[in-house]
């Protein structure tokens, strides 16, 4: 499974990104995990048949979305704020993890 991101960029605090995951193959479960310097590797948001399911720092900000169609993810960010800075990660779970190469979101104050 190839998993391909898109969408980071560098944003003012307050602004709104929309990130891309485009998976080689449908996928039952996936998600988004992010990574900030000194930090572990977290979960943001995650979706499955519907479900969805988000860490709490981002509920109410983050909104996660898939197109079967397209066997892409979406994960839309708004009022964004500095300590969302970090390498945003696709992830699928399909037998195992697979995950895309990261993409940088840098929110600025």
């Amino acid at each position: 499974v190839q998993l391909v991101e898109s969408g980071g960029g560098l944003v003012q605090a307050g602004g709104s990104l929309r990130l891309s995951c485009v998976a080689s193959r449908s996928i039952f479960i996936m998600g988004w995990y992010r990574q900030a310097p000194g930090k572990q590797r977290e979960l943001v948001a995650s979706i499955t048949s519907g479900n969805t399911n988000y860490a709490d720092s981002v509920k109410g900000r983050f909104t996660i979305s898939i197109d079967n169609a397209k066997n892409t993810v979406y994960l839309q960010m708004n009022s964004l704020k500095p300590e969302d800075t970090a390498v945003y990660y696709c992830n699928a779970f399909f037998g195992t993890h697979y995950w895309g190469q990261g993409t940088q979101v840098t929110v600025s104050s």
